[in-house]
């Protein structure tokens, strides 16, 4: 399974660091991607991951603002997020995926999703 923490309120132009953590698989075997949905609006992609960490993907709204890695040690990944803006304000979920394809941010192409850690951006 993965387990997301670290959301919150913060106000715009704040920083968090949310985490995921995986357990009972080979967490060193997945590609990790984050995904959000804000009320209302479909779930987007957010950062992406490679397996060994060799490959990153940030979409344009966060490139810049948002920090993706991992651990695999501790099994593991971060993002942190930085100079956030209330657009930025949605459910931020962890997913895992086998599949390596190049499309990061295809939600069916991912089998483990975690329940997913709350962020609000508001002053």
């Amino acid at each position: 399974q993965l387990v997301e923490s670290g959301g919150g309120l913060v106000q715009p132009g704040g920083s968090l660091r949310l985490s995921c953590e995986g357990s009972g698989f080979s967490f060193d075997a997945y590609d990790i991607a984050w995904f959000r949905q804000a009320p209302g609006k479909e779930r987007e992609g957010v950062a992406y991951i490679s397996s060994f960490g060799d490959l990153e993907d940030y979409t344009d709204a966060v490139k810049g603002r948002f920090t993706i890695s991992r651990d695999n040690a501790k099994n593991t990944v971060a993002l942190q997020t930085n100079s956030l803006k209330p657009e930025d304000t949605a459910i931020y979920s962890c997913a895992g995926t086998l599949l390596g394809g190049s499309n990061y941010y295809e939600p069916n192409d991912y089998s483990l999703w975690g329940q997913g850690t709350k962020v609000t951006v508001s002053s």
